[in-house]
């Protein structure tokens, strides 16, 4: 197989012209190229009064870097940025673009302030079960950096595209699954800047025919960082899920996700304590490893819905990395009611914020 090489990726885009008539590889719009073992990742950055002309531009590049040999894939994100636009922590000003995702009735967001909190793991078995309670769900793996979904639905395919851009969701256990994690190699090291990483999970939500769902839950990125600001700016989230285990570090983590989503005005659904105790498989000893009740208390103290304790359980552990969640692979067992009831606590704060009389979410661009 031939060498896929950054200088032939940029030879090849000279051959696509921008708006302006140059080529895209001359011009300053093109700001980020990344091979890796025959994968394509670029970046165009241009103004939002540009971007409509600049959309052919990003799929005459994208074909242009498939034809190359040796291209397994090719992504092209297109960023458009609004000059002097106003700061993450800020609301985004309205009158931008606002492209529809169809067939959603309601988007919300499983968040962590930290990583290592189990949020990946929660977040399929929060869907899995609230398709227990009868509702159409969708799952989308928002953690470009670190895509965990492939690996826990036990899916490892490609995503089939249809009329050249639009992506079909995966489906598994009767779920709609979408994740970078389906289109590279999970040994890949996902080399993005922030623009990137944006305009890649926009692509994920308005270039993938999702639906008809109830419910699109979102696993974020962990952390409160730019990407997941923007998510909740730009996606008109119906709510958010702060996940957190019980020591006083992740919980100080657990306030920073609570306060994030409380400033951009997203109602918050709940908290859950993950790995909250541990029960001993043979003597039936119960250890609070972590210690216990701290998401609780600290749920009670925020005035935030408290959904529910997790334990830590090594059958979930070792369902999970086999690719065959607890709420699949035991249905009748208590983990799996656990997640059950999260699931109707959440469905219980979703309506009680009202997201069944919301219209389908929108996504601005800035």
């Amino acid at each position: 197989m031939a060498e896929v090489t950054e200088d032939g990726v940029r030879q090849a885009l000279s051959k696509v012209r921008t708006p302006e008539g140059v080529p895209l590889s001359a011009s300053p719009a093109l700001s980020g190229i990344v091979v890796t073992n025959g994968k394509v990742y670029l970046s165009i950055n241009v103004d939002a009064a540009q971007a409509r002309a600049w959309e052919g531009v990003r799929i005459a590049a994208e074909d242009t870097v498939k034809a190359i040999a040796g291209v397994t894939s090719a992504l092209v994100a297109l960023t458009a940025e609004r000059r002097g636009a106003p700061s993450p922590a800020a609301p985004p000003a309205g009158g931008g673009k606002a492209i529809e995702v169809p067939g959603v009735g309601a988007i919300i967001a499983v968040a962590s302030g930290k990583g290592g909190v189990g949020k990946s793991t929660l977040s399929i078995n929060l869907a899995l079960g609230l398709r227990d309670l009868g509702l159409k769900v969708g799952l989308l793996d928002a953690d470009i950096y670190g895509p965990s979904v492939p690996r826990l639905a036990g899916v490892h395919a490609k995503p089939e595209v249809i009329d050249g851009r639009t992506m079909l969701p995966l489906d598994n256990f009767g779920i709609q699954l979408m994740s970078i994690g389906f289109m590279v190699e999970e040994d890949t090291p996902m080399i993005w800047r922030g623009p990137m990483v944006m305009s890649a999970l926009s692509q994920m939500l308005r270039e993938v025919k999702w639906g008809p769902l109830d419910i699109l839950v979102v696993d974020m990125p962990p952390g409160t960082g730019d990407a997941q600001l923007t998510m909740a700016q730009q996606v008109k989230l119906a709510g958010a899920v702060i996940v957190s285990t019980p020591q006083d570090l992740a919980l100080i983590d657990a306030r920073r996700g609570i306060a994030m989503f409380q400033r951009v005005n997203v109602p918050l659904l709940g908290v859950v304590e993950n790995m909250s105790y541990f029960t001993c498989p043979h003597c039936g000893g119960r250890s609070d490893v972590f210690g216990h009740g701290g998401a609780r208390d600290e749920a009670k103290k925020l005035g935030v819905p408290f959904l529910g304790e997790v334990p830590l359980n090594m059958r979930i552990r070792e369902m999970s990395d086999a690719g065959l969640p607890v709420v699949v692979s035991d249905p009748q067992g208590p983990e799996a009611e656990i997640y059950r009831e999260i699931a109707r606590g959440v469905r219980a704060s979703l309506e009680r914020v009202g997201a069944s009389a919301r219209k389908a979410p929108r996504i601005v661009i800035e």
